[in-house]
């Protein structure tokens, strides 16, 4: 079954600055064309996975070459995101300028979602046309609460802790409301990787169990049935899913049965999987990149994640300010949750999670080099 693809005016908008930027680099050859940074390997294994098992499917008839062309293109988009602002980062002044925009955006996300509440709907994104996309929404405002969270451990200054403070419970309360079951899972693995690598891990593990103790009381009455909805809705029914002798919902099961399936059938191309939208829609990120691009594609992304997970810490352990510190504990809390976020969604090829992903993750990469040119502590 052959899948289409949607491109956005971001999408658009994304290739004309990539293609400018290159074209810049091209012309002033003394700016270089990548810096080299320890992602470079791994993001470049797995493009070239991607499009060689795109191309084979393409070749075989399991892929129509102009969508598959178009999706490996928007996984292109997202790393150049990360090689723009690697090339163009000066300072850490600079990198923090650029994440107050971020928030500031995450801010104005979260008001429009706040808005849309008293009309009853899953709360989503704005500017997505008639049907939203509430579960990715979810996604990119656990990764957002777990930077703002992170800056908001780690600052010295009072003012900036109730800044972020305010922060948090604003990106909060859209959260809630996109009846999001998966950014609710993905939301708790984050909270205890600040209890891991916090200073303050005592005040961050009392502030998780009180937060935890009080969720009945402050959770909205639509987030509490949409849980609840997993394991009530399919209680009388015999085409759910039962796990432990507990039935799942029928969208919940639906989502299992397509996973099992898809698992069997990567068996049948195990090596380079069936190529980029060769395979039926699969909400799941790990199922899909094993499907599409086949255990090679899996080995490849998993050492990505990895590499990331690796260099983070490295710069975490040798943070020499609140800034540094804050921003690489608030990464990879956010990571952690977008890792769980991606059982249950693609979150690693949608755009409005990617796109502040990766423009993150190229200033805390880039942190080592800013130290050098800037080495005073930076105020956060």
């Amino acid at each position: 079954m052959q899948r289409g693809v949607t491109l956005r005016i971001d999408d658009f908008i994304l290739l004309i600055i990539g293609f400018s930027w290159i074209a810049k680099m091209s012309i002033n050859k003394e700016l270089g064309m990548f810096l080299k940074t320890p992602l470079n390997k791994p993001i470049a294994y797995y493009l070239i996975i991607c499009l060689s098992s795109t191309l084979f499917g393409a070749l075989f008839g399991r892929v129509n070459l102009k969508t598959g062309f178009f999706f490996v293109l928007k996984y292109f988009e997202y790393v150049i995101i990360y090689f723009m602002a690697v090339n163009l980062l000066e300072d850490k002044r600079q990198a923090k300028n650029f994440l107050w925009a971020m928030l500031i955006t995450c801010t104005i996300v979260s008001v429009m979602g706040i808005s849309q509440i008293p009309l009853g709907e899953r709360v989503t994104a704005p500017f997505e046309g008639t049907s939203g996309e509430p579960n990715t929404l979810g996604g990119y405002l656990v990764f957002m609460i777990s930077i703002t969270l992170g800056l908001f451990l780690t600052s010295p200054s009072f003012r900036y802790q109730t800044i972020y403070a305010f922060l948090i419970i604003l990106f909060i309360i859209p959260l809630f409301y996109t009846q999001s079951r998966t950014s609710y899972m993905a939301a708790i693995p984050s909270l205890f990787v600040f209890v891991y690598l916090s200073r303050k891990r005592k005040w961050v593990l009392a502030a998780i169990v009180l937060m935890f103790l009080s969720l009945p009381f402050i959770t909205p009455e639509i987030a509490k049935q949409r849980i609840s909805y997993t394991f009530t809705q399919g209680q009388n029914r015999t085409d759910v899913v039962e796990i432990g002798g507990v039935k799942l919902d029928t969208s919940t099961s639906a989502r299992v049965t397509s996973w099992k399936r898809a698992f069997k059938d990567w068996i049948n191309h195990p090596l380079l999987g069936y190529g980029v939208t060769g395979y039926r829609f699969v909400d799941a990120q790990y199922l899909r990149v094993i499907t599409e691009t086949g255990f090679l594609g899996m080995i490849s992304f998993l050492f990505l994640i990895t590499m990331i997970y690796r260099q983070t810490y490295d710069i975490l352990k040798k943070s020499i300010d609140p800034f540094e510190e804050g921003i690489a504990i608030g990464f990879i809390a956010g990571f952690t949750g977008l890792l769980f976020h991606a059982i249950g969604a693609n979150t690693f090829i949608i755009v409005r999670i990617m796109e502040p992903f990766w423009f993150i993750a190229a200033i805390v990469i880039s942190i080592p080099a800013l130290r050098k040119d800037n080495p005073e502590p930076v105020k956060v």
